[in-house]
């Protein structure tokens, strides 16, 4: 009798898919996001010019160009422009598994965070450099990679003769604004796309690289400027000091409303929500495998005296939980104080910060972004002028987190499969700090649809901070586990 690919063991099998995605990364991929890496493709937010500079056009056109060039049978490649909006990549292949009836949405972004200080003096932003199986630069880990790690997925199920659905990858280009054109886009395409049965998201993090991990949840966005007013021109500091109030000072008071600034607590009820007892009880099962390198993951400042700076708590479990069930504030951004250098006596007529403020997947984004309006500007000490503008579109403020739907059957056993054959250990589940804002857009869309939420940021990695990498190696296991698990998608 004659053995057919899809006849061969599921080792064998995985093996190629391994040795496939290997080569595929070092011979077509690495290239091209060396490539990508070079190109300063900012998101909206961060360059309101985008669309006459062309940079997020042109990253989009070079994805474009490489699926072109796949030799997959069936496969097309569209960019997408609505008016007024970020382009979007589209690329699609029909089914090879008979009665297929559904979808799988593989998913990506190509825009990026802006440059941000502290790179390497041999590195850079917009400086591919690969160093011990890393690829440093930015946006390459988060996430233009997710486009070429897909098709090539697709690629290797195909050469390995393993059927499989209908695929439909979806690649934007305003995911660090907020996703704010996705909705419109998915309402155009909503026909095309079908119904979804798999989103294969590959936007997320790892918590080591020693695993295949799937991301449980995501927690919510709030951002935007608070603003503190007390004076209409600086004056001198030595004759305004002690009569006039600080404006840094007043903005301390009114940030003491939202943050206990000893234990980082944010202190409004109307900002948490009650944890699942099954994300506490993952939360344990992945504290016990990361142990105290869920803290040591981070590039931690070291006094004078040798000693290292301190997490807000060295309990595995209840890190996690703080990271992903729990809100928390970061000032991003300062306006209003000069350099150093320019720092003379003045006292500053005002002063702006920057505010992320992440929530619980369970908190609405938008509820949550008028009530820290209110809660901001509400009674300011001294009648002082203070403002908070929450970034976003009218009638919509934040991005929603999001809280994986129950794992079907299937998809907990071939990921359990998957990361014994690419990884040699179990898979792990975790809930992430961070916002996609498509996740919590496709679980309404297709409420029956199996999220494999899942990616390449890991320990170190540091995207949005200096020396964002991409670690290699375990982009290549991952992609090959993307494969396996969708060739045993049932529908």
């Amino acid at each position: 009798m004659t053995t057919t690919l899809a006849d061969r063991p599921e080792n064998a099998h995985a093996r190629a898919l391994a040795e496939f995605s290997r080569t595929r990364w070092d011979e077509a991929i690495v290239p091209a996001l060396t490539e990508y890496i070079r190109i300063p493709a900012k998101s909206p937010m961060f360059d309101a010019d985008w669309a006459a500079h062309g940079l997020l056009d042109r990253v989009v056109h070079d994805a474009a160009a490489w699926a072109e060039q796949r030799p997959i049978a069936g496969l097309t490649v569209e960019v997408v422009r609505l008016p007024g909006r970020t382009p979007v990549l589209l690329f699609e292949v029909p089914a090879t598994k008979a009665g297929s009836t559904e979808t799988v949405l593989l998913y990506g972004h190509l825009d990026k965070q802006p440059e941000f200080s502290g790179w390497r003096s041999h590195m850079g932003p917009w400086t591919p450099v690969v160093e011990d199986g890393r690829l440093y630069g930015r946006g390459g880990a988060d996430d233009g990679y997710a486009v070429y790690a897909a098709l090539t997925a697709i690629e290797a199920m195909d050469r390995e003769g393993l059927p499989r659905p209908r695929c439909i990858g979806l690649v934007e280009t305003c995911e660090e604004s907020g996703s704010g054109d996705l909705p419109v886009y998915l309402d155009a395409l909503k026909d095309r796309l079908g119904q979804v049965g798999l989103v294969v998201c590959l936007d997320s993090g790892a918590g080591n690289y020693d695993q295949l991990w799937l991301t449980t949840s995501l927690r919510g966005l709030v951002s935007g400027v608070l603003k503190v007013e007390i004076l209409t021109e600086g004056v001198h500091s030595g004759e305004a000091g002690g009569v006039v109030p600080s404006s840094f000072r007043i903005l301390r008071q009114v940030l003491d409303r939202l943050e206990d600034s000893e234990t980082g607590r944010i202190l409004p009820a109307r900002f948490h929500c009650e944890i699942p007892g099954v994300r506490v009880e993952q939360a344990k099962a992945a504290g016990a495998a990361l142990r105290d390198e869920v803290w040591k993951r981070f590039p931690w400042a070291c006094a004078d005296d040798g000693g290292s700076a301190l997490p807000t708590t060295d309990d595995p479990v209840e890190a996690l939980l703080n990271r992903s069930w729990r809100p928390s504030l970061a000032v991003t951004g300062v306006d209003g104080i000069p350099a150093l250098a320019n720092a003379g006596n003045v006292l500053r007529p005002h002063t702006a910060f920057k505010l992320s403020l992440r929530l619980p997947p369970l908190v609405d984004a938008n509820a949550a972004a008028l009530e820290l309006k209110r809660v901001l500007e509400d009674n300011a000490p001294y009648h002082a002028k203070v403002t908070f503008t929450p970034d976003g579109r009218a009638g919509q403020h934040g991005a929603n987190g999001w809280n994986a739907p129950d794992i079907a059957p299937w998809l907990g056993t071939a990921m359990e499969a998957a990361s014994q054959a690419h990884f040699g250990t179990p898979v792990g589940y975790i809930g992430q700090g961070g916002t996609i804002p498509l996740m919590s857009l496709l679980q309404q869309g297709f409420p029956r649809a199996q999220m494999m939420v899942c990616g390449v940021l890991g320990p170190k990695s540091n995207a949005h901070g200096p020396n964002e990498f991409l670690h290699l190696p375990y982009a290549q296991r991952l992609t090959a586990a993307v494969a396996q698990v969708m060739s045993a998608f049932p529908n």
